[in-house]
């Protein structure tokens, strides 16, 4: 591990390779690009102290360049203990930039890099999770009186912020980025189906043509998984505990059925719920031979990662973060990455088009933030602004409404 006053990186050799990747990702982000170039003008969080707790990416650097541009002063670290890319935390300690992050973090490293963040003392926070924001109320509440606001980019993240709410617990406002209309479209829908199956393939090859694909949950991220599942010739069955949405599932052509039925059919398995033991030990004792078992949730709590250890007769590491699991019945499970997010632990993440639109999202509600203490809802046009500037990036037009469209939208007197 290589530290400094104000880094901790796994070998800060690696930052050339992590400059080039930053590098790469910054020309697939032209809208960002477009934020950071009017921000480094008009420098809307000069002064500001910024915390972040999110995926070291080569797509984060993007945005902490974009809010150092803007004036701020930034400190980040790691948001889950596999997803940090080595090199781009070295990169960022290179440039000077505060960051304490590798990829396998200990637990005990995992808090210890989320106080050093709470420490720098920011004034607003980003996070993913809500991790960096749940230590703040449980730990550094004298922190509190001084600080903006905060922006949650993921759908765990706000299930626990809304906990907080109703427990009365929140005690700074937070802006839902993850309810951009941009970030489902893009982040989790699209952005998840093609990273999921990234991560998938990485690590195991594995032909899914004719196999049955189990994806648990139907929210956003499920439907983007189960499409592109479909796409490559598999046959999907969707779990669900929400009438609605199983019916969706079931409108868009897959099976749906409960995981007790679907554990003993089912050849590649994918949570995607935000909710703890979707996959219980139970279902795993059904599971036929060489199973694969993976989450693309943003906690490690979806598949009894525990229970599947405990009741396992032997495990083998077949390559890094891919292990086989063999059960009392001889039966052998594969489950990738311990659990964790597969997407980013046995990959990339999403593409640098998806989290560019992410993260403009992430970089206007801190500009709005800053300049609107108290008022922390964001406005539509934050959303219809970041899908511009995307348009833009992609060279497309499209058509405005004339004065006697407007005119008639904006009337109840004519009919038929």
């Amino acid at each position: 591990m290589d530290k400094g006053a104000n880094y901790e990186v796994k070998e800060i050799e690696l930052a050339g390779q992590g400059l080039l990747n930053i590098e790469i990702a910054e020309s697939r982000m032209q809208a960002l690009m477009k934020v950071k170039q009017r921000f480094a003008k008009e420098k809307p969080l000069k002064g500001i102290r910024m915390g972040l707790a999110l995926h070291v990416t080569k797509e984060t650097a993007v945005l902490v360049r974009t809010l150092i541009a803007g004036g701020a002063d930034v400190a980040i670290t790691g948001c889950n203990p596999l997803s940090t890319q080595d090199d781009v935390a070295a990169a960022l300690a290179k440039e000077g930039v505060k960051v304490w992050a590798y990829k396998g973090e200990t637990k005990e490293d995992y808090y210890r890099y989320i106080n050093y963040v709470i420490d720098f003392k920011p004034h607003i926070t980003i996070d993913d999770g809500c991790d960096l924001v749940s230590e703040i109320h449980k730990k550094h509440q004298h922190l509190i009186k001084d600080i903006i606001a905060g922006c949650e980019e993921t759908t765990t993240g706000i299930i626990r912020l809304k906990a907080m709410e109703r427990d009365n617990a929140l005690k700074y406002p937070m802006i839902a980025v993850n309810d951009n209309k941009t970030k489902r479209l893009l982040d989790n829908y699209i952005g998840t189906g093609e990273s999921t199956w990234d991560g998938i393939k990485r690590g195991t090859n594995v032909l899914v043509s004719g196999r049955s694909v189990i994806v648990a949950g139907y929210g956003s991220c499920g439907k983007g998984v189960a499409l592109r599942a479909k796409g490559m010739g598999a046959n999907v069955i969707v779990t669900e505990v929400d009438p609605f949405r199983a019916l969706q599932a079931l409108y868009d052509g897959y099976q749906v059925m409960k995981m007790d039925d679907a554990a003993k059919i089912g050849d590649i398995f994918i949570t995607v719920t935000g909710d703890i033991k979707v996959i219980k030990t139970r279902h795993m004792e059904q599971m036929k031979d060489c199973a694969i078992i993976c989450n693309s949730g943003h906690f490690d709590v979806e598949i009894d990662y525990k229970g599947l250890k405990a009741m396992a007769k032997s495990v083998k590491e077949l390559r890094p973060l891919v292990e086989e699991f063999t059960l009392k019945n001889g039966r052998k499970i594969t489950c990738l990455a311990q659990g964790r997010l597969v997407n980013l632990s046995l990959a990339e993440g999403h593409p640098s088009e998806v989290m560019d639109t992410s993260f403009c999202g992430q970089a206007l509600a801190c500009e709005y933030a800053a300049k609107n203490r108290g008022k922390m809802k964001l406005p539509e046009e934050i959303d219809n602004t970041i899908a511009k500037l995307k348009l833009e990036a992609y060279g497309v037009e499209i058509d405005q409404l004339d004065e006697e469209q407007i005119k008639y939208l904006n009337s109840w007197e004519e009919g038929t």
